[in-house]
């Protein structure tokens, strides 16, 4: 069943991209939790970080070289921004195809939530 972002990446759902390249595609998030919030997601429908195996080292590579691209592009990188990923409805996941969060443009307190 295609998830809301498999119908973001077919363009049958509009969303505020930011970034796009053969990969992967970035989109600010429509819930956002920082002044800066924007998933970063691969194409290629993976369903939770569990369902990564041998040789998908560059499915998560690629979403962390595009976060921090656009976090130096977007000029907050060395201010500073968290990058998350959840895993399974206990670890906060809600759609289940892998993403990562970027957030920015606040301090971020620790522990998280």
């Amino acid at each position: 069943m295609a998830t809301i972002f498999d119908k973001i990446i077919a363009r049958e759902i509009p969303a505020d991209i930011v970034f796009e390249d053969e990969n992967v595609l970035a989109f600010r998030d429509i819930h956002p939790q920082a002044p800066v919030h924007v998933l970063f997601i691969p194409k290629r429908a993976v369903p939770t970080l569990n369902d990564l195996g041998e040789g998908d080292e560059a499915v998560v590579g690629r979403l962390a070289v595009a976060a921090a691209a656009y976090a130096k592009r977007e000029g907050f990188a060395d201010d500073g921004y968290r990058v998350v990923m959840n895993c399974n409805r206990d670890g906060g996941q809600t759609v289940f195809h892998i993403h990562l969060h970027l957030l920015a443009g606040r301090p971020m307190a620790w522990p998280p939530g």
